[in-house]
């Protein structure tokens, strides 16, 4: 009998390695250490509320100002639990040949169907998150990217982030027409930085500091929808573009402001001796994930939309 328990370890510990490194925002996981989370689909996130400076008072020797820290967590959720089952006839693959073969084919599936929703949703939370802000002061609608403006547009919206209060080091996903029209603009002034994500360092564009992460337009969406894979006209799972999304030019966001976590569950793996349903290997995939950002932190995310404002 294959030991099955070997397989799902080594497949699980791989994936989730792969995940970090082929997902677009895989840098954004790199915020989970500010969260408390033991397994399972609840997380914790800190929050922490302090006063500011009072004046020090030299008379009667008052000294410093009393002031009030409080330090929460505030319970979440991961809303995304998604898993598929995948069967091997057992002609088709010996024991000695599953591992190669079931390797190949999580890998392309991770790669083509895992990661690209995972970086969907989570942009497209972001994308709303700065929408929402109050007289979209966080987000601009109906651009089409263009060489002589496109400079502008980023320029501005890296301002307001900036404004807000926002010090560190911004990220930028961008699409690939943004992208071009940047270079185009930039023609032999661009300069590039080495951003880092999963243990991977890849030299990216940058402007002002910030990376420019080219980002494909069917992970750029306002909105997903997203299928059960149980269905009808859902059994082929994954998501689509939501049926009122608008396509999102560019997302700036700071480094530390998504708070993402993606865990894959103990992956099961059955033999044919074992699995019961038909003469052949079984693999179970099921993988937690969801993304968060502070209330404070909603006014740090600014979103270039190229559709038209809804009503406008």
């Amino acid at each position: 009998m294959a030991n099955t328990m070997q397989y799902a370890s080594l497949f699980q510990k791989e994936l989730d390695k792969i995940a970090l490194q082929e997902m677009l925002t895989g840098w954004m996981d790199a915020n989970a250490g500010q969260v408390k989370y033991t397994g399972g689909k609840e997380v914790k996130i800190p929050k922490i509320s302090m006063d500011g400076l009072g004046n020090y008072g030299r008379a009667g020797n008052s000294g410093f100002a009393d002031g009030d820290v409080s330090f929460s967590y505030q319970t979440k959720e991961m809303t995304q639990d998604r898993g598929r089952k995948f069967v091997i006839d057992a002609n088709d693959v010996d024991e000695t040949g599953f591992v190669v073969t079931a390797s190949t084919i999580m890998g392309e599936f991770q790669r083509t169907k895992v990661t690209p929703e995972i970086d969907a949703y989570r942009l497209s939370l972001l994308a709303s998150t700065a929408m929402g802000i109050a007289q979209d002061k966080n987000v601009e609608y109906g651009y089409t990217p263009a060489k002589d403006t496109v400079l502008a547009k980023l320029k501005y919206a890296i301002k307001v982030i900036r404004e807000n209060g926002y010090n560190g080091q911004l990220v930028i996903h961008a699409n690939y027409d943004v992208a071009t029209e940047f270079e185009l603009a930039m023609a032999g002034k661009i300069s590039n930085t080495t951003f880092s994500q999963g243990g991977i360092d890849t030299e990216v564009p940058v402007l002002d500091g910030c990376p420019i992460i080219k980002t494909p337009q069917n992970r750029l969406y306002t909105a997903i929808t997203l299928f059960d894979g149980k269905t009808a006209g859902q059994t082929q799972g994954g998501y689509v573009k939501g049926s009122t999304a608008k396509d999102v030019n560019f997302i700036i966001v700071p480094r530390t402001t998504p708070i993402a976590v993606t865990k894959q569950d103990n992956m099961r793996i059955f033999d044919p001796e074992t699995y019961q349903d038909a003469n052949a290997w079984a693999m179970d995939y099921r993988r937690y994930h969801d993304i968060w950002v502070k209330d404070n932190a909603a006014n740090s995310i600014f979103a270039n939309i190229k559709d038209t404002k809804s009503g406008s």
